[in-house]
Protein backbone atom coordinates (compact mmCIF):
# COMPACT_ATOMS: atom_id res chain seq x y z
CA UNK A 1 0.00 0.00 0.00
CA UNK A 2 2.87 2.37 0.66
CA UNK A 3 3.95 1.98 -2.95
CA UNK A 4 0.49 3.00 -4.17
CA UNK A 5 0.49 6.12 -2.00
CA UNK A 6 4.01 6.99 -3.17
CA UNK A 7 2.92 6.70 -6.79
CA UNK A 8 -0.21 8.81 -6.12
CA UNK A 9 2.12 11.54 -4.86
CA UNK A 10 4.17 11.23 -8.04
CA UNK A 11 7.34 10.26 -6.20
CA UNK A 12 9.97 7.75 -7.23
CA UNK A 13 11.49 5.42 -4.66
CA UNK A 14 14.68 7.45 -4.86
CA UNK A 15 12.86 10.71 -4.17
CA UNK A 16 10.89 9.34 -1.23
CA UNK A 17 13.95 7.63 0.21
CA UNK A 18 15.82 10.93 0.09
CA UNK A 19 12.95 12.78 1.81
CA UNK A 20 12.84 10.09 4.52
CA UNK A 21 16.64 9.94 4.82
CA UNK A 22 16.65 6.22 3.95
CA UNK A 23 18.50 4.23 1.36
CA UNK A 24 16.50 3.34 -1.72
CA UNK A 25 17.02 -0.35 -0.90
CA UNK A 26 15.62 0.12 2.60
CA UNK A 27 12.52 1.80 1.19
CA UNK A 28 12.13 -1.04 -1.32
CA UNK A 29 12.19 -3.53 1.55
CA UNK A 30 9.61 -1.52 3.49
CA UNK A 31 7.32 -1.32 0.46
CA UNK A 32 7.59 -5.08 -0.08
CA UNK A 33 7.17 -5.78 3.64
CA UNK A 34 10.52 -7.57 3.70
CA UNK A 35 11.83 -5.79 6.77
CA UNK A 36 10.79 -4.26 10.05
CA UNK A 37 11.17 -0.55 10.53
CA UNK A 38 10.92 1.92 13.35
CA UNK A 39 7.77 3.68 14.43
CA UNK A 40 9.53 6.96 13.68
CA UNK A 41 10.06 5.93 10.04
CA UNK A 42 6.46 4.76 9.71
CA UNK A 43 5.22 8.09 11.05
CA UNK A 44 7.43 9.92 8.53
CA UNK A 45 6.08 7.79 5.68
CA UNK A 46 2.50 8.36 6.83
CA UNK A 47 3.06 12.11 7.07
CA UNK A 48 4.90 12.57 3.77
CA UNK A 49 2.44 10.43 1.80
CA UNK A 50 -0.67 11.73 3.61
CA UNK A 51 -1.78 8.20 4.47
CA UNK A 52 -5.00 8.23 6.52
CA UNK A 53 -4.88 6.59 9.95
CA UNK A 54 -7.26 3.82 8.86
CA UNK A 55 -5.04 2.90 5.91
CA UNK A 56 -1.90 2.94 8.04
CA UNK A 57 -3.57 0.52 10.45
CA UNK A 58 -4.30 -1.81 7.51
CA UNK A 59 -0.66 -1.59 6.43
CA UNK A 60 0.53 -2.42 9.94
CA UNK A 61 -1.93 -5.30 10.31
CA UNK A 62 -0.82 -6.79 6.99
CA UNK A 63 2.81 -6.50 8.04
CA UNK A 64 2.01 -8.25 11.31
CA UNK A 65 0.31 -11.15 9.48
CA UNK A 66 3.29 -11.55 7.15
CA UNK A 67 5.76 -12.05 10.00
CA UNK A 68 6.84 -15.67 10.35
CA UNK A 69 7.40 -16.66 13.94
CA UNK A 70 9.83 -19.44 14.68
Amino acid sequence: MIKEYRKKMGLTQEQLAEILNLSTRQLQRIEKNETHTTLETLIKIKTVLNIPDEEMIKILNKAKKDVIYS
